[in-house]
């Protein structure tokens, strides 16, 4: 069985960082566009553009840099800042993979075979 462990980090003020955002993140970074980020992980450019700006806001530099239109259309690139929260983010997440791997299994080993619904 292949578990994926996510975390969330909530934040005072009740500002998050998560799998979805970092996702986005790293989508980002794959495809240069804010856009096509978006349409990866089924969420409209809006929403999409409205997440990159929490991000923007909830660190102390940019995460991302929007460049606007021109003939080529725009784009968009992680900062340096951006690299270093998702790596982070990554190396974070495997950490606690790799502390809670026994509960894990465990937790594994008790799952009913073919269960798709928790109980």
């Amino acid at each position: 069985m292949s578990t994926r462990l996510t975390i969330r980090l909530d934040f005072e003020l009740g500002r998050r960082l998560g799998a979805g955002k970092i996702a986005l993140l790293e989508s980002i970074e794959k495809t240069g566009s804010i856009s096509a980020a978006g349409r990866a992980h089924q969420m409209s450019y809006r929403r999409a553009w409205l997440l990159v700006d929490e991000l923007n806001q909830l660190f102390a530099t940019p995460v991302v840099a929007a460049h606007h239109g021109g003939p080529r259309g725009g784009g968009a690139a992680l900062t340096d800042q951006g690299r270093r929260i998702v790596a982070l983010y990554r190396d974070a997440e495997a950490k606690m993979r790799a502390a809670a791997q026994s509960e894990i299994d465990a937790i594994e080993r008790d799952i009913a075979a073919g269960s798709a619904t928790e109980r």
